[in-house]
């Protein structure tokens, strides 16, 4: 295992995960939820307690981004929230330009004045989970807000002087017209965020929606062109695709995820919250009630070597504009970018890829069958490992041999 360098200042993201949800969604995977208001003290006390604990180990990080994420951070409330924040200023060396994100429901995000106490605390970006502007299909999905209380968000968050607003919008729900989401795609557009992120359903084994089996769902081809017409539409106006699912007016893009796609390191914080930091990939059980014992019982550990991190980043570049640089992955990784770019030229004549440069993409067309397409190159890396190990195990032979 090679060790990190003991760099001061390295970058370093905190993912804080809020739990608690007023109501459950349909189609939600994530670890939350609704009804446990009562346990909410409990668990900043908890959260501060690890907070605390982990703060030495990244006495030379620098943090540049923290973000809020659920569940419903913001039915924390203010004091709650604004106390968490101050721990992190307390006990991280905090960049004074952090990116400081809070998920939030247009429920409860409609108080100017608290979202304003926020703004003051030190929170700069909110990211509202919008879904869809069809109050029908917000029903159905279980959830509680209503497109005029995401309007009325937005205008808050604004009377707020919150100067980085980002939507989260999905398409291919049960029931969901090209004509229905076009509106909400224009309706998202007229509320004018800096960010955009737009994502396809994806049924999850064991949600409410799973269960229900839904016979209406739009098929693969319905939404492959809701896709490719987010692309062009939010393009024309003035959105920068940046990662599959995800759009941004130049210099929004939400710099902690992209810590997520770039193999840069974050410490999660919070039953089922994740973490790739000094080294080490690990992630927290589902477990509120053990986590406000004080119980950080891992659900998954790994040390990573460096130079193991070849199909991850393969796979996570690919998702990006920032695309695959055949001599960052050779200088990087030690190996050879030549096959991978024989394969790509391929996917080029298909215009499922492009080359920009120095650097390889995914066109649109090509994010839409990104799985297979990073499947693929991830066997030609197989398949060049075995042909080393197996030139290796010859010259090894030839010289015992002589």
């Amino acid at each position: 295992m090679r060790k990190l360098p003991a760099q001061k200042d390295r970058p370093l993201g905190l993912y804080i995960h809020i739990p608690f949800c007023q109501s459950k969604c349909a189609y939600c995977d994530f670890y939350s939820l609704a009804h446990s208001e009562e346990k909410m003290d409990a668990y900043v006390s908890a959260l501060s307690r690890h907070l605390t604990e982990v703060a030495p180990r990244a006495a030379l990080h620098l943090v540049d981004t923290v973000y809020f994420g659920g569940g419903t951070p913001s039915y924390l409330g203010v004091s709650r929230l604004t106390q968490l924040l101050k721990i992190i200023q307390k006990h991280y060396r905090l960049a004074k330009d952090a990116e400081i994100t809070l998920e939030a429901n247009p429920d409860s995000a409609g108080d100017w004045k608290a979202l304003r106490a926020l703004r003051r605390a030190g929170f700069n970006r909110i990211s509202l989970g919008v879904q869809t502007t069809d109050d029908a299909l917000l029903r159905q999905l279980g959830r509680i807000h209503t497109a005029a209380q995401a309007q009325q968000a937005v205008e808050a968050a604004r009377r707020a002087k919150l100067e980085n607003l980002s939507l989260d919008l999905i398409y291919g729900l049960p029931g969901q017209t090209m004509e229905h989401w076009q509106k909400t795609l224009a309706d998202a557009v007229a509320m004018n965020p800096e960010h955009l992120s737009c994502y396809g359903l994806k049924v999850e084994e064991g949600t409410p929606l799973w269960h229900q089996n839904p016979a209406n769902l739009p098929n693969d081809d319905l939404q492959a062109e809701m896709y490719l017409y987010t692309v062009s539409f939010l393009q024309q106006a003035g959105y920068q695709q940046y990662e599959i699912s995800n759009f941004a007016k130049p210099g929004r893009e939400s710099r902690h995820n992209l810590k997520y796609w770039t193999l840069q390191e974050y410490a999660g914080f919070g039953p089922g919250a994740h973490s790739d930091f000094g080294g080490v990939r690990y992630g927290y059980q589902r477990d509120l009630e053990g986590y406000l014992r004080g119980d950080l019982v891992l659900s998954e550990s790994e040390i990573i070597d460096p130079l193991d991190r070849d199909m991850e980043y393969l796979m996570l570049y690919l998702r990006t504009n920032a695309g695959l640089d055949g001599k960052h992955f050779e200088t990087r990784f030690r190996q050879r970018f030549a096959p991978l770019e024989q394969q790509l030229r391929q996917y080029a004549q298909m215009g499922l890829a492009c080359q920009d440069g120095a650097v390889w993409k995914l066109t649109p067309k090509g994010y839409l069958v990104s799985n297979q397409i990073i499947g693929q190159l991830q066997e030609i890396l197989v398949q060049e490992k075995l042909l080393r190990l197996n030139r290796a195990a010859q010259k090894d032979y030839r010289i015992i041999q002589n």
